[in-house]
């Protein structure tokens, strides 16, 4: 049983002795890439820097060192979006106040490139909470504030500007809309008066120079022109004949000396003897 126990125990020891040795050389592998990483930056080789932290990350990834380095790459790159990323991930593996006081320095440089003033404030503030004696983190701070302050100036000069011009377009709507409506009275009252005038002159058309209706005047008119030629035609006197009368009584007369004369043409022509003549 003592053997067994001593057994289990050298096991034990000689696991342990063996992660840890692997733990070392995982460390010591992930800070030589480190290293290799910040040579390739220092010599603008972002791509190649990338590359190294990686693998210092994949050796180590709970090590905030190739996470942390890999983030300032992607700052001096321009990077400022995977920059962002990469830092805070780091604060999450950061163990010590020196590490949270670096990083979150870092992300507020990143915010402040990123025009993000007010959140690059509480980044400050957290990285003076853990190292208060950084003069550069305070400065960096104070030019947060003041941007912060400028940022809000402008936002409530936005607000004010794109309220004044919503007054200003609701100002000019209600004009146009009045105008319209008084054109739309205007072109009302034309219409009508364009039909008033139109009326009134098929009125006058109807009248005469006197005011009065023509077609009463015509018919007017038209009735003594009627009486005056029935009083221009000739009357039967007392005693005379009228044309017709007269012209009927020529052809009966006519007619009858026809008569006569056909009459007396018949009875000569019975008076005359006629000769017969004998052939021998």
């Amino acid at each position: 049983m003592k053997n067994l126990v001593i057994f289990i125990l050298s096991l034990f020891t000689v696991c342990s002795f063996s992660q840890e040795k692997e733990q070392l050389l995982a460390q010591k592998n992930a800070n030589n890439f480190v290293y290799e990483g910040n040579a390739l930056v220092n010599e603008d080789d972002f791509v190649s820097a990338e590359m190294a932290y990686r693998k210092a990350i994949s050796e180590q990834p709970t090590s905030i060192a190739g996470i942390y380095n890999l983030g300032n790459s992607y700052y001096k790159k321009g990077n400022y979006e995977e920059a962002l990323y990469r830092h805070q991930q780091a604060i999450k593996n950061a163990g010590s106040k020196t590490e949270k006081h670096k990083t979150f320095h870092n992300i507020g440089n990143v915010l402040m490139q990123n025009k993000k003033c007010k959140e690059a404030v509480e980044a400050y503030k957290n990285a003076l909470r853990n190292n208060p004696s950084d003069d550069e983190t305070r400065y960096n701070l104070g030019l947060a504030k003041e941007c912060a302050e400028q940022q809000k100036d402008q936002e409530d000069q936005d607000k004010n500007d794109e309220n004044k011009d919503n007054k200003d377009d609701k100002k000019d709507q209600d004009k146009k809309e009045n105008e319209d409506k008084k054109e739309k009275e205007g072109d009302d009252k034309e219409e009508k008066k364009d039909e008033g005038d139109k009326d009134k002159k098929e009125g006058d058309d109807k009248k005469d120079d006197e005011g009065k209706p023509k077609d009463e005047k015509e018919d007017k008119g038209k009735g003594e022109d009627d009486k005056k030629k029935e009083q221009q035609k000739p009357k039967p006197q007392p005693g005379q004949l009228s044309p017709q009368q007269i012209k009927s009584l020529l052809e009966a007369m006519n007619n009858q000396e026809k008569k006569v004369q056909e009459k007396m043409n018949a009875e000569k022509q019975k008076g005359i003897k006629i000769k017969t003549e004998k052939d021998w």
